[in-house]
């Protein structure tokens, strides 16, 4: 049997959650998702709250995935602790609160997502990703096994999907917010793409005003960051699945706007 997973790029500002939740339901039923992960760590620019997680759970997401940000709103805190569909980055360290995997069961069928952070120019303090990769997948018994890799380095996730092909049904990279062209079924069946993209605005530098990102690189104070106005997209991927393999034999990237 093959089942449809969603995997949706950062969710950025209060633009993006709307878009999010004008699009993502029709999306699924356009393409008979069986399963979708939105990665929501901008939701508030810099993190989210447990209102805007619980939006995004609401818009349609099965699990909520963060990142570098995982904490920038630190009343979320508790709720990661106590809510199983919201995932951190799993290789940060032990004190840190939440946690980064989780099976999900789909009448049947159990779906693994795991939440890691790229090292390279991003999380110098976190746990090595890739040995974290290999003690989560000891754990439990999983059909699908899928990753967010919220990662800046493309070296890092590249990498990463040579050392997990064949192990997992997917992976994917969060965090640049431009999407990439590469996605493919790597040799041993895992689904790959090095970046979704992101849903926000359209006209925006990352999901912020272009004014305030080209102050800031004029050496100017530009202050928190402002969501940009205007339309959005939602960008992602589609991740065709085998249930008889476990593995990947299509990917679809998407552009919603």
């Amino acid at each position: 049997m093959v089942y449809h997973v969603l995997a949706v790029g950062d969710v950025v500002g209060e633009p993006g959650l709307r878009h999010l939740e004008r699009t993502l339901r029709p999306l699924q039923k356009l393409k008979n998702i069986a399963f979708t992960v939105v990665n929501g760590e901008n939701a508030s620019g810099v993190g989210l709250s447990r209102e805007q997680a619980e939006r995004i759970r609401d818009a349609g997401a099965d699990a909520v995935t963060l990142g570098n940000h995982a904490f920038g709103k630190s009343q979320i805190a508790d709720f990661l602790e106590d809510t199983a569909w919201l995932l951190r980055p799993a290789n940060f360290t032990g004190r840190a609160p939440g946690h980064g995997c989780e099976i999900f069961d789909l009448g049947g069928v159990r779906v693994r997502v795991m939440n890691l952070i790229g090292r390279c120019d991003l999380s110098w303090g976190a746990d090595n990703p890739f040995t974290t990769a290999d003690a989560l997948l000891s754990r439990g018994e999983a059909d699908f096994t899928l990753v967010d890799f919220h990662a800046e380095a493309t070296s890092e996730k590249l990498a990463m999907s040579y050392y997990l092909d064949g192990r997992v049904s997917a992976l994917w990279g969060t965090h640049t917010h431009v999407p990439t062209a590469d996605e493919r079924v790597c040799a041993a069946g895992t689904g790959y793409l090095t970046d979704l993209g992101m849903t926000g605005p359209v006209e925006s530098v990352l999901g912020v005003d272009p004014r305030q990102s080209v102050e800031g690189f004029l050496g100017g104070l530009p202050g928190r960051f402002r969501s940009a106005e205007g339309p959005c997209k939602l960008q992602g991927a589609i991740f065709t699945l085998d249930s008889a393999t476990g593995l990947c034999t299509a990917v679809e990237r998407v552009d919603i706007r």
